[in-house]
């Protein structure tokens, strides 16, 4: 016993102790941590082609060095994946200034996007592209609606349909979207977006919500015309402007009849 308590008190027990502690939590860590979603880097040759892209779509707003205008926010520290958002989506390059960047026609093709990607990652940390595994579906489809309403409903609508938001800005529809960009957004929150990273809702999370809408996109109506599944305004609407309206032709008919 006595040679064990001189072991404890041993100047060099309290280090061993400590490696001892470290090794385990590293271990675990390594065992236990999430998987990693980025995609493959970059190579330093898409990097060099991205900055010539930069400088000419994209230096007038963003300024020579990404840092930013009077015409547009600074590029430093968004990633590569909010680039493959903005630019995959065709909301930039911007065509013209507006309240709100929509969708619209691609203007760079795939490899011209990951350049410019890669390009922007290099200024600073940033979201990485997610790899395929996490964008594709395939995910828990009850899992992924009850996400999606607690998060995402209240802006774009429980089918993804979009809406209106304050100061002519809108939610945007889901319908038909790559999953990858589905992702890409809650990852980067472009515009009113809130960002949603992988400490809100983790990459099988956000994959799980790719999978619902995929579900949405494919799913048949079983209750005839959706209405464009905008809910309760639209349907009321068409309510009271349609079948109120037949209603009312159809009681001035049985009178002039009856008549």
């Amino acid at each position: 016993m006595s040679s064990l308590a001189a072991r404890r008190r041993h100047p060099a027990a309290i280090v061993v102790v400590l490696l001892l502690g470290l090794v385990v939590t590293g271990g675990l860590y390594a065992a236990l941590a999430p998987k990693d979603a980025k995609a493959s880097t970059a190579t330093a040759d898409d990097v060099n082609a991205g900055k010539r892209l930069f400088l000419a779509n994209c230096a007038t707003c963003h300024g020579t060095n990404a840092n930013g205008t009077n015409a547009g926010p600074s590029l430093v520290g968004v990633g590569a994946a909010a680039v493959d958002f903005q630019v995959g989506t065709g909301r930039m390059p911007l065509t013209q200034p507006g309240v709100q960047a929509g969708r619209n026609k691609v203007t760079m093709d795939a490899n011209q996007t990951k350049q410019l990607a890669a390009y922007v990652a290099s200024l600073g940390p940033g979201p990485a592209v997610p790899a395929e595994e996490y964008t594709k579906g395939g995910g828990n489809i009850a899992k992924g609606g009850e996400l999606f309403r607690v998060n995402c409903a209240m802006c774009h609508n429980f089918a993804g349909s979009g809406g209106a938001l304050t100061r002519g800005k809108y939610a945007p529809a889901l319908r038909g979207i790559e999953g990858k960009h589905v992702y890409e957004a809650m990852l980067t929150g472009p515009q009113s977006m809130p960002v949603f990273n992988d400490n809100n809702l983790s990459p099988e999370d956000k994959n799980d919500i790719v999978s619902y809408l995929h579900n949405v996109d494919s799913e048949a109506n079983a209750g005839g015309h959706n209405l464009g599944n905008m809910g309760p305004v639209s349907e009321g609407l068409f309510a009271w402007t349609i079948g109120i309206g037949v209603l009312i032709g159809a009681a001035i008919w049985l009178g002039r009849k009856a008549a």
